[in-house]
Formats: structure tokens, C-alpha cells, sequence
């Protein structure tokens, strides 16, 4: 039996199994719905960002491999809970935290999704803009936006098998576009930039943390993607392919970013996309589509997940109702955040990995080392959600540096921010005593 095009709206559809019948999704798709939502200006930003922090070539690309695979690996990991719940990512989460507790990550992960869609549609917008001015019109910014939220949007309505399809086909156009235009750069020539001074301690740990969180923040969403496989699917090439496809993308991009920062005035979507159409003259414009078109990929995932969060988070309605929602909410904060991209990516990224550290500590130490039985999940507030709710706020408080608040352990560590292992490992064990405890009694 073939899975319809258009995905069950129900919100009965998001808390239960994927039905046997339907578990027919290829295993390619594995490495595309991990590849794809990656390609963009984010991560060449997130490369820029790096010298604005004051990391040299050398240590940067050391940042960009070690926070990569420190990140990448949790996301493959939890993908491999797909197949055999035929569950989402936080429905699946049940298991170690109750029908109950989920309720608070489930809200957090669409709060999440929401924020992430402005982020990835600010750069987008701008791409759209400055390609439509090459023909002559000014294209006002929230008209812009709205073009391609309501694409965003539209593909999330239709669900799991059209955001799939999206990032497979769609994905591979542009990952000859972007290829393309790093070959472009390379050929070109840039020069490497250099330290002013010796790199802290500090600095590295921040930007390694970035780079970490740039890709751990798709763990919630990863079993999202692969619940459709067949239940018997291997876990091993699951996560191998999920692991490829978030490094293949994330890596390649950050350090182009890193080449071409210093051709870059600030680590900003507009000085980005400045600086790409420049650099592929006369094929600008292709460069301007392909990155107006990344956002698609990116957010039709983001609007997706979104939709199944809300309704994880308690709130009964319609998939297609949580969608527009989220989409509409995604606008208005990317009409309002626009002017101050740089500083609220950087907080953003960081503050978001606070929550999803435990979760993703408790989740993997659920599975990994638990009873991998698919049974009900309990109807109450376990003793996971507690550790969830105690180890999220505790690093916040502890460990974070934004903007917005340094807590006191970070000042003392000279403004190093080890929050977020210390939360997924604190969550983890925790969570992997309790386990240990319960079967010894």
C-alpha cells in the first residue's frame, strides 16, 4: 500500500503509530530529511560567525569537526526510534516521561520550530528581495516573507510525505547549486583569516557550543522523519545515514564560511548574500534562487514537526490548524526580528540547547539502555519529566551565557558555557541510575 500524498490531519494521527500498511518510506529518504533542511545561508553565517568571535582558520575548522560530530551524533542516534515506534520524536519521548510530562519539551520544541522559522526566513526574504530587484521592482521585505511562508506553509499542510519529497528532490537541486558556488569561491581565492590574539579557552568553548547546537537542535525533530520506514529497518544504517547526511551538509558550509569571512562585513544574512552574489558573477541570480529556495527545505520541516509538537504538548486540534498556526507566528517574528539577525541567532542557537540536552540525554538513555518493549506509555509525570524539568532550569541558571543572562558557573569559568553537557550527561545518568535502581528491585 502506498502512503496518500497528503498526511492525515488528525490529531489522533500525530499521537499514534504509523499504521504497518503505511511504513513504506524508501531508506534513502534517511539521509535527505538529514541533508537537506541544512542547506542555506545559515551555515555559511555560522562559519562568518566564528571569526567574529575571534577563532583563526586553524582552530575554527577544529571547532566546526568537533562541535559537528558532538552534535550530529544524538540526532542520528534518536533517529533510530522511528522505525520500530512508528512514532514522532516527542511522542515517542512518552516512554521516560508520561503522557503528562511531555507536555512542557513538547511545547518548548514548537516554541522552537516557531523561532527556527524566522531565523531561516530573514535570509531567505533578503535573497528574494535582491533577486526580484535584478529585474527592476522593489520587493517590500514582508511581502517577500510571506511568499515564501506561505510555500512553507502549504507544503507542512500536505505533511510528512511532501516535506520528504521536498527534501529529496528539492535538495538535490541544491546541492548542485551550492557546490557550484563553493567551487566558485575556491577557485577564486580568499585568504584564511588570522587570530589578533590567542584564542581563549572561553572563546573556543563558546563557538564549539554553537557549532553543537547548530546541529543537536534537529534531535527533536529526527524520529519525525523515519517513523514511516518499515519497523524491521536496520538501526545501524538508520543512524549512518542520518549521521552522514547532517555532517555532509553542516561541515561544507561552515567552513566556506570561514574561507570567505573576511570578504564578509558582519556575520549578517545580508552581508552574506552581499558577498555570495558577488563572488558567482555573472550567476548571482542563481546563487539569489537557490538561496530564497533553501528556506523551503528548512521550514517546511520546521512548520511540520511544529504541527506535531502542538498537538504533543496537549493542545487537541487539527494538524492543519497547528500548521498555520506556526507558520503565521514564524512571520510575524521574522518581521520583527529582522534588524537584530546576528545577535539572536547566536542566543537563540545557545539558549535553545538547555532544554534539548536532557531531553535527548533522558530520551537516548531511555532507549539505549531500557526496555526497548513498545507498550502504553504511563498516564502520569514520571520521575524522567522531573529530571527534565530540574536539570533545564538548573543549567539555565547555572551555566548559560546570552545576552539576556550569564549565570554564575560561567562567570567563574570566565564566560565558558559547558551547560549544555553538563545537562545531557547530568539527564542521562540520572535517568540511566533510575533505570538501574528499578530493575534491581
Amino acid at each position: 500500500m502506498t502512503a496518500p500524498l497528503l498526511e492525515d490531519l488528525s490529531a489522533d494521527a500525530v499521537r499514534e503509530p504509523v499504521p504497518t500498511a503505511l511504513k513504506t518510506m524508501p531508506m534513502d529518504r534517511v539521509f535527505w530529511s538529514h541533508f537537506s533542511p541544512n542547506l542555506g545561508p545559515g551555515g555559511w553565517v555560522t562559519g562568518a560567525l566564528l571569526v567574529s568571535l575571534g577563532l583563526d582558520f586553524r582552530t575554527g575548522v577544529l571547532a566546526v569537526l568537533l562541535g559537528n560530530i558532538i552534535g550530529a551524533l544524538p540526532v542520528a542516534l534518536a533517529a533510530a526510534v522511528g522505525p520500530p515506534t512508528g512514532l514522532t520524536q516527542m511522542e515517542a519521548s512518552r516512554r521516560a516521561l508520561g503522557t503528562t510530562g511531555v507536555h512542557p519539551p513538547a511545547f518548548l520544541n514548537w516554541i522552537y520550530c516557531v523561532g527556527w522559522d524566522a531565523v531561516n526566513n530573514v535570509p531567505a526574504a533578503a535573497a528574494l528581495i535582491a533577486l526580484v530587484s535584478l529585474a527592476g521592482p522593489s520587493l517590500p521585505f514582508w511581502l517577500a516573507l510571506g511568499i515564501l511562508a506561505s510555500i512553507q506553509m502549504v507544503a507542512s499542510v500536505y505533511g510528512h510525505h511532501v516535506v520528504q519529497a521536498l527534501q529529496k528532490y528539492l535538495g538535490a537541486v541544491l546541492l548542485v547549486v551550492f557546490t557550484v558556488m563553493g567551487i566558485t569561491l575556491a577557485v577564486r581565492g580568499t585568504s584564511t583569516p588570522a587570530a589578533h590574539q590567542p584564542v581563549s579557552f572561553a572563546t573556543f568553548l563558546l563557538a564549539t557550543g554553537i557549532l553543537v547546537s547548530f546541529n543537536l537542535s534537529w534531535a527533536s525533530y529526527s524520529s519525525d522523519y523515519t517513523r514511516y520506514l518499515p519497523a524491521d529497518s536496520s538501526p545501524s544504517k538508520v543512524v549512518g545515514l542520518a549521521l552522514s547526511g547532517l555532517l555532509c551538509s553542516a561541515v561544507p558550509f561552515q567552513i566556506l564560511g570561514l574561507f570567505t569571512a573576511a570578504s564578509i562585513a558582519e556575520p549578517s544574512p545580508v552581508a552574506v548574500i552581499t558577498s555570495l552574489q558577488n563572488a558567482m558573477h555573472p550567476l548571482g541570480a542563481i546563487a539569489l534562487a537557490a538561496i530564497a529556495l533553501s528556506s523551503i527545505t528548512g521550514n517546511s520541516f520546521n512548520d511540520n514537526t511544529a504541527s506535531y509538537s502542538l498537538i504533543s504538548a496537549g493542545i487537541h486540534i487539527p494538524r492543519v490548524t497547528a500548521a498555520i498556526i506556526t507558520a503565521s507566528l514564524g512571520y510575524v517574528l521574522a518581521v520583527l526580528g529582522a534588524g537584530r539577525y546576528a545577535s539572536l541567532y547566536t542566543d537563540y542557537l545557545l539558549v535553545t540547547m538547555y532544554w534539548i540536552a536532557p531531553w535527548t540525554g533522558i530520551v537516548l538513555a531511555d532507549w539505549y539502555l531500557g526496555d526497548r518493549t513498545i507498550k502504553p506509555a504511563p498516564r502520569v509525570w514520571t520521575h524522567g519529566a522531573t529530571i527534565f524539568a530540574v536539570t533545564s532550569v538548573l543549567t539555565i541558571a547555572l551555566f548559560s551565557v546570552s545576552s539576556l543572562w550569564t549565570g554564575p558557573v560561567a562567570k567563574w569559568l570566565g564566560g565558558a558555557d559547558i551547560g549544555y553537557y553538563v545537562g545531557f550527561f547530568t539527564a542521562f545518568f540520572w535517568y540511566a541510575a533510575g533505570l538501574k535502581k528499578a530493575r534491581q528491585s
